[in-house]
Order: structure tokens, then C-alpha cells, then sequence
């Protein structure tokens, strides 16, 4: 079992002095509940949650988009007249975006913002929220909130990490393929490089 200090996320440049020292215990133990549990495995685990969060600075999704970039992001839930209409409105945008989806109501029911996306990895919609909370035995869908919190955003990354299948994945190295599945595309993939590569040399693969 790998376990990572304060002193190797900061000098390995994963994470600010204060960032580190806020989620190193929550880190650790959620590697420890999900198996993520070799060097390689923490290793592409944290390549993908360092450029998902921002070196854990992000663990809400922003939803105050421009009018250009809903149309842009969303290409297929908004129209040119309702991205004008929603645009810098996070709350209307999450509620349109994320509605009829995922275990979520209609938009009136605001559950698309409710459970937009949190953690590190973001966990979005109602009935990914439920499921991870069956995971760990505590029903976070009555407080959604709770997932930008440090120790339940890593959780629910790992979470993410072991359901999809990513600790296998994660065994043959291949940073490419651990991307596509994380993200549906290649979107970040230097930040996840480079990331990957100071992982790598942190935990003295």
C-alpha cells in the first residue's frame, strides 16, 4: 500500500503547500478504501485528479458560462436562443443542461444543478450521486454539498476511479486510454502527462 506525504505531493509540484496539507489524509485513505493501492495505480489516479481539479483547488463544477461558450460546451442540449437567455445564469444553466438525465427530474425540479458536478473527478447527476453513496454507506443525496468537501471529494474520485475500471487500466500504464475513460476524450492530456510523469518519479517508478 502506497502512502503519500505532504512533503511529496508539494515537491513533486501536485499540490500547493496548504492544498497538501488539506487533503493528504483524505487522499490516503481514499486510496486505502479503493484499492488504489500499487505506485502505478496512485500514480495515474492523481495525474487525473490534479488536472480535473486544478491541483485540488476546484471541486465544484462552474456553470457561468458565456452565451458562446454553452453553445460551444453543450453543443447538443442548448440552442443559440437559450444559451443567450441562460448565459451567465449557473444555476438556470445547470437545471437546462442536466435535466431528463442521469436520474435527475425535469428542469423545474432543480435537480441538475443540485447535482452538478463535484470531488475531484466530478460525480454529476442524481443517480451517481446515489450510488456512491450506497458505496460508502451514507445517503449524499440529501446533502450534495458535502462532495466538494475534501475528504468526500476524494472518496467519490475513487469512487469514479475503481467502478470504471481504471485501477486495471492504470496497471498497464497507458495514460491515453486511463484519459478517455475519466474524461470522454482527450481534453488536458499534457497537463495529464506531465502530472503523470512527476507522479511517477514522486513514487520512484
Amino acid at each position: 500500500m502506497v502512502t503519500m506525504t505532504v512533503e511529496q505531493l508539494v515537491s513533486a509540484g501536485l499540490a500547493p503547500q496548504a492544498k497538501a496539507e488539506e487533503v493528504i489524509g483524505a487522499l490516503n485513505a481514499a486510496c486505502a478504501q479503493f484499492d488504489i493501492s500499487t505506485p502505478l495505480r496512485v500514480a495515474g489516479f492523481l495525474s487525473q485528479i490534479c488536472q480535473e481539479s486544478d491541483r485540488f483547488r476546484l471541486t465544484v463544477e462552474n456553470l457561468n458560462y458565456s452565451a458562446q461558450g454553452l453553445l460551444a460546451t453543450f453543443p447538443k442540449r442548448v440552442t443559440p436562443e437559450q444559451a443567450q437567455q441562460l448565459a451567465h445564469h449557473p444555476e438556470a444553466i445547470g437545471n437546462h443542461i442536466y435535466c431528463n438525465r442521469i436520474g435527475n427530474g425535469p428542469e423545474s425540479s432543480g435537480d441538475g444543478y443540485r447535482f452538478r458536478g463535484r470531488g475531484y473527478i466530478q460525480l454529476t447527476g442524481r443517480d451517481n450521486y446515489a450510488a456512491f453513496g450506497k458505496s460508502i454507506n451514507h445517503d449524499v443525496t440529501t446533502t450534495p454539498d458535502l462532495v466538494a468537501e475534501p475528504c468526500w471529494a476524494a472518496l467519490s474520485a475513487a469512487w469514479f476511479w475503481q467502478t470504471h475500471g481504471l485501477n486495471e487500466l492504470a496497471d498497464t500504464g497507458d495514460i491515453v486510454a486511463i484519459t478517455k475513460r475519466v474524461n470522454g476524450g482527450i481534453l488536458g492530456l499534457d497537463g495529464r502527462k506531465k502530472y503523470y510523469e512527476a507522479a511517477k518519479q514522486m513514487l520512484g517508478i
